[in-house]
């Protein structure tokens, strides 16, 4: 039943698009009929240029949101842990967030030529901030009850973290780590504007170029497709692992 719910909508959006294609409502050159596109979408996957393309895009996804997270994580939970250190990194961290990643791509062109690692900084760039921000906020959540209990039990300040912050902070966790997943594809594009030669980013760049409107929306639609796949697996995987929490693996809930 929920399932069906979720698609009433999207159905609808197809069947009114599709209409307004075949009365000639809509110009067929600015906005294909969604069988066109589906049938530009099965060509792209029977060459398999569409897979080739997409395998792309994930390994900078993740491996972007894997090295973001090796950094933000331990990073928030240092200042969390350590308060009188956030005085020194506040600035600096301010001011790295206001700075819109696309900004960046000239001076990382520069530094790191036209190769992956702009690409990925990009990724890292877009997604830092969501994941450190809600780890940090989940650290300094932690219920000071339970805090002074560990001092106690004279826990050492990796008991500290191990059995009484980490268990607090994780719903916190989680919920930046999603966010980031989110804010990895939405950079993507930009990634991609870097000299790419493929990718998701790089096919939508290319149809624009060369006026094929159809590839662009079999781009748009690959992107949002994979990524509420991965943001439904990961929070199945919340549920699997975290089922105290009592969460429901729906669309746009923390």
């Amino acid at each position: 039943m929920k399932l069906i719910k979720g698609i009433i909508i999207p159905l609808v959006i197809v069947l009114l698009w599709l209409f307004g294609s075949l009365t000639g409502f809509f110009n067929s050159y600015l906005l294909p009929s969604p069988v066109t596109i589906a049938g530009t979408m099965s060509s792209l996957i029977e060459t398999g240029v569409l897979f080739k393309h997409i395998g792309i895009s994930l390994y900078r996804v993740l491996f972007g949101f894997a090295l973001t997270f090796m950094l933000a994580f331990p990073l928030a939970v240092i200042l969390g842990m350590n308060k009188k250190w956030n005085d020194y990194f506040d600035p600096i961290l301010d001011f790295i967030r206001h700075v819109p990643p696309l900004a960046c791509i000239p001076i990382l062109i520069l530094w790191f030529g036209i190769g992956e690692p702009p690409k990925i900084a990009i990724i890292m760039l877009a997604t830092f901030f969501p994941v450190f921000l809600n780890t940090l906020n989940g650290v300094l959540g932690c219920d000071k009850k339970l805090l002074e209990v560990g001092q106690v039990f004279e826990f050492t300040a990796l008991e500290r973290f191990r059995k009484i912050i980490l268990p607090s902070a994780l719903p916190s966790i989680i919920l930046g780590m999603r966010l980031g997943l989110g804010y990895s594809w939405r950079s993507l594009i930009g990634a991609e504007l870097i000299a790419a030669s493929s990718g998701i980013g790089y096919m939508i760049i290319d149809a624009e170029q060369i006026s094929r409107p159809d590839i662009i929306f079999v781009g748009i639609i690959t992107i949002g497709v994979f990524g509420y796949c991965i943001d439904y697996g990961f929070l199945k995987l919340t549920d699997y692992f975290m089922p105290w929490e009592d969460r429901q693996v729906d669309y746009g809930r923390g």
